[in-house]
């Protein structure tokens, strides 16, 4: 039994849950890319139906449910997900609001120009190339990558004993980090926040404090706290309105709506009078809460803040599968290792 579990653990924690540190990849989401590069699906080019793709995935390379499959093909579609998306969605991918994307059969997807580049000279011998589940083609074990997805993307996955999450970052602070570090490989943490200042998530927000993003990147692990955008409006008989146009990340505001509206029904929240998704494709995230004649604005958002997820934390663990290095050799099987 013991003997099982371990196999099973480590076949979890490798071939599912977590990202391969080298192109920050889980292995759906490597054999969903090279795929589409099968497939010729370039960025310039036409889409094809999603379900063309998925087929191709299981079929060749990820011999798992469609459904996942479909899942993962989506979430790399969503910009409110994905920092930077790595699929072009054409269709229904769902929406920040809960709504669920359409089915496989009506969505089309292609590769993003950043996709182009993460698999970029593959056919080159760049990388090594290794048997699929049924010996009848190859695929790659790891992808070129020239994008440093796992730290602007970020990952998250729950393992067999351990788990991942991580946030996502800008390229452009990612990029002043890594010409920082070419520079100078002995760079001390500190010298790389001058650079990398903290988390950039992809719905926005505002971060609060530095000391969860610090001990973030200098242990591993760290509590980041953020609060959602927001504005006041007046109408004209003076009634004020709080507009939050940016929430955070991972937070599904039909779920905010309806807690607010809870918490007016059930009278633990005073002053509002009413809470509504203003939101649309064109306009951006509005969400509007309209306030009571004589209402104290800054007292109606703590009790916002402090009663529902307007305000969240984001519990960072930074986990990836790094090759074990010795003499100079790559040994196959991975070895876990906090940055």
């Amino acid at each position: 039994v013991k003997q099982a579990y371990i196999d099973y653990s480590m076949s979890v924690i490798v071939q599912r849950a977590l990202p391969d540190v080298r192109d920050g990849l889980k292995p759906v989401h490597r054999r969903i890319m090279y795929a589409m590069d099968t497939l010729h699906l370039a960025s310039g080019g036409k889409t094809k139906k999603c379900a063309t793709i998925v087929g191709e995935v299981l079929g060749h390379y990820h011999p798992h449910g469609d459904a996942s499959g479909y899942d993962a093909l989506v979430r790399l579609g969503q910009d409110f997900s994905q920092r930077y998306t790595t699929v072009t969605p054409q269709g229904n991918f769902g929406t920040i609001a809960g709504d669920p994307p359409a089915a496989y059969r009506y969505t089309e997807a292609k590769m993003s120009k950043i996709t182009e580049e993460m698999v970029a000279d593959i056919s080159k011998e760049t990388v090594d190339m290794i048997p699929n589940f049924d010996d009848s083609t190859k695929e790659p074990s790891v992808l070129p990558s020239k994008f440093p997805f796992l730290l602007c993307n970020g990952t998250t996955g729950i393992a067999v004993g351990m788990a991942t999450n991580m946030p996502t970052h800008n390229l452009r602070e990612v990029s002043a980090a890594i010409c920082a570090y070419i520079e100078n490989n002995d760079i001390s943490i500190e010298q790389l926040m001058t650079r990398i200042k903290g988390p950039d998530f992809p719905t926005g927000g505002i971060i609060y404090g530095k000391d969860g993003i610090k001990k973030a990147y200098s242990t591993g692990r760290g509590k980041i706290t953020i609060r959602s955008k927001f504005s006041i409006e007046t109408d004209k008989h003076g009634r004020e309105s709080i507009v939050f146009t940016e929430v955070p990340y991972g937070v599904n505001t039909t779920n905010i709506i309806r807690r607010i509206k809870e918490l007016i029904r059930d009278k633990q929240i005073d002053g509002i009078v009413n809470a509504n998704d203003e939101s649309s494709d064109r306009s951006g995230m509005r969400l509007v809460v309209d306030l009571k004649k004589g209402a104290i604005t800054k007292l109606v958002l703590n009790q916002l803040f402090a009663k529902t997820d307007l305000q969240s934390n984001f519990g960072v663990i930074n986990l990836a599968l790094v090759p074990q290095q010795k003499d100079g050799l790559r040994y196959d099987e991975p070895q876990l290792q906090l940055p």
